[in-house]
């Protein structure tokens, strides 16, 4: 695909453009700017690079002015948010009178009647959102490609992923459209996004946002956060979000201040393990094992001790017993659409790869699954000790550079052959899922082709603060906001 020209936008949007969310909200703080002024200048941005790269596919312009001139009639909401600019993936996170696909044929004109509750934290926080972001199908994929809206393209190279399932969500912030975008993660979905497309990627530990209304996605094994360009962001808000909800079954432990106060904090001298060695056959290219080799150098200079280490995880955990899980889950899915339906699934409704999961899925019983998820739990316990003695894993976002389109969602056969598939492109990421762990995408790495590439910090069970200072002096060493994809809404 050739560049395609874009539209010209005002000065104003031009110059929002690099400022993280924090940055436009201080504007509006001190009266600099309104909030619909910032919204306007965001619509602009989007109207101008979503034509490309495929990124926001339910527009919400006028509920997002309207949320903005809101804030001009009230005291703003405490936090350093309000008025910013953000987008919404389009999956989990309902949000009343919206369009919510999942990324599905079979769910194109599904339109919730409940806000979740981390949308409500959103909204109190006074974010505007101007859209929702495609997902590939029940965010199967660790690319964005799903046939219902086509591919989302990468702003550093159109011919490439932008990763998944979080795709859109990275996209959008990569281009210049929006300073943060909502994301979630079961295996990956928002580090992987954050390493094809340049930008930072929280996951968080298990239970620091509450799933409510519905139950907790995957057994457990995903959590919501974000996709930004800046660490402050992702601590700021994940500050607005976090908490429990009454009934939920779990929660991560307390904060001992804001995540937003450990940026810029001393991390402390750090004791560190990396490996470019995945727990599951897979080989890694050299640009990427040369990403975690710079990374383990630059640490040392920073004054940490780093050793190449890795816990002892069972490849054919993440392969087989995650796998199942994973398609039992879909299976789930493909339930509850029918619920919504009122009828069965048709054929052509789901794509080949999703329909190939659900029928694997719907072999096992309720017994295999709790199986399954002993084993989960059973590994994550027996690999846990390795963090006792080290403050974080370093290791590879991904085992190779962003795929071009087109490679990850080609069919390769039935039953689990698409998550083994899949699981060599993105080895390490289900690791933290598996273990509960917050995990981090830092994009300290360029290819001599161009393309991103983020390492990957997994560190101790509830200890986002740790990651937050050390990803805040490491974006201190080696500042990557400044970089611009050729797909840039603010040129």
């Amino acid at each position: 695909m050739t560049d395609r020209a874009m539209a010209p936008v005002s000065d104003l949007a031009r110059q929002l453009a690099p400022l993280d969310a924090i940055a436009q909200s201080e504007l509006v703080r001190r009266g600099e700017l309104t909030a619909l002024e910032v919204v306007d200048a965001a619509v602009e941005r989007v109207e101008r690079a979503n034509p490309i790269v495929n990124a926001i596919v339910t527009p919400l312009f006028e509920a997002a002015r309207g949320a903005a001139r809101a804030l001009a009639t009230q005291d703003l909401p405490a936090g350093p948010l309000a008025g910013a600019p953000f987008a919404v993936k389009d999956l989990g996170a309902p949000m009343t009178g919206v369009r919510q696909t999942a990324g599905s044929l079979a769910l194109r004109d599904h339109v919730p009647g409940y806000d979740a509750e981390i949308v409500r934290r959103y909204r109190a926080a006074g974010l505007a959102i101007v859209g929702r972001t495609s997902t590939p199908e029940l965010g199967n994929m660790s690319t964005t490609e799903p046939v219902l809206f086509g591919p989302t393209r990468n702003p550093w190279d159109l011919e490439r992923t932008a990763g998944g399932s979080s795709g859109g969500s990275a996209a959008a912030v990569a281009s210049g459209m929006v300073p943060f975008a909502h994301a979630s993660d079961g295996a990956g979905s928002i580090r992987i996004p954050a390493s094809c497309c340049g930008l930072f990627g929280m996951k968080t530990t298990r239970g620091r946002t509450s799933a409510a209304p519905g139950g907790e996605p995957l057994a457990g094994l995903a959590v919501t956060n974000s996709v930004t360009r800046s660490v402050r962001d992702s601590a700021a808000l994940l500050d607005a979000t976090c908490g429990r909800v009454a009934g939920d079954h779990g929660a991560a432990p307390p904060r001992e201040r804001p995540f937003l106060e450990e940026v810029g904090r001393e991390p402390g001298r750090l004791r560190i393990g990396w490996t470019a060695t995945p727990p599951v056959p897979a080989p890694v290219d050299a640009a990427c094992v040369d990403a975690v080799r710079e990374t383990a150098a630059l640490l040392a200079d920073l004054g940490h001790d780093v050793e190449e280490a890795a816990p002892p995880i069972a490849g054919d955990v993440i392969v087989e017993r995650m796998g199942r899980v994973w398609a039992i889950s879909n299976a789930q899915d493909a339930r509850e659409m029918e619920r919504i339906l009122g009828r069965p699934l048709r054929d052509d409704e789901l794509e080949e790869t999703t329909w190939e999961m659900v029928r694997y899925g719907r072999r096992w019983s309720a017994v295999d699954l709790l199986d399954d998820l002993d084993a989960l739990e059973a590994e994550a316990r027996r690999v846990a000790p390795f963090f006792e003695t080290h403050d974080a894993w370093l290791t590879p976002t991904l085992a190779r550079e962003p795929e071009r389109l087109g490679v990850l969602t080609r069919l390769v056969g039935p039953d689990l052959a698409w998550w083994r598939f899949d699981c060599e492109f993105n080895p390490f990421n289900p690791i933290a899922n598996i273990l509960g762990h917050p995990a981090m995408s830092v994009p300290l790495h360029w290819a001599a082709s161009g393309l991103p590439i983020g390492v990957l910090f997994t560190g101790r069970f509830g200890d986002e603060a740790g990651l937050y200072r050390l990803a805040g002096q490491l974006e201190a060493a080696r500042p990557w906001a400044e970089r611009r994809p050729p797909t840039w809404a603010g040129a």
